[in-house]
């Protein structure tokens, strides 16, 4: 079930060309699936260029970290480019522990 205080939004930049989503709330094994379908939906629509948004994420699980690295891989795999913007500091502090700051801020 997902939690009603995560929320994901979708915008696109047409300027920048790239797709934008913005998460809000707490990414765990409850919701993980609910952002790796939505961004996977985009990435299969041929949108490759995409950024995510954790600015106002509270807290980052083991899931969401394997469903952004999912992401991660079949973008660029596709030949695109993924990478999160504006990471909250929980965000930037739980990929700081798993050595994936540069990779993905």
């Amino acid at each position: 079930m997902v939690n009603e205080n995560f929320i994901i939004t979708k915008d696109k930049d047409k300027t920048l060309g790239l797709i934008r989503f913005t998460v809000k709330g707490r990414v765990n094994s409850n919701n993980a699936p609910a952002l790796q379908y939505k961004i996977e939906d985009a990435l299969n629509y041929g949108e490759l260029n995409i950024i995510l948004n954790m600015e106002q994420v509270e807290y980052l699980s083991s899931d969401g970290i394997r469903v952004i690295l999912k992401i991660y891989k079949q973008a660029e795999k596709a030949g695109g480019k993924f990478k999160i913007e504006r990471p909250s500091e929980i965000v930037r502090n739980v990929l700081g522990l798993v050595a994936l700051n540069e990779l993905l801020v």
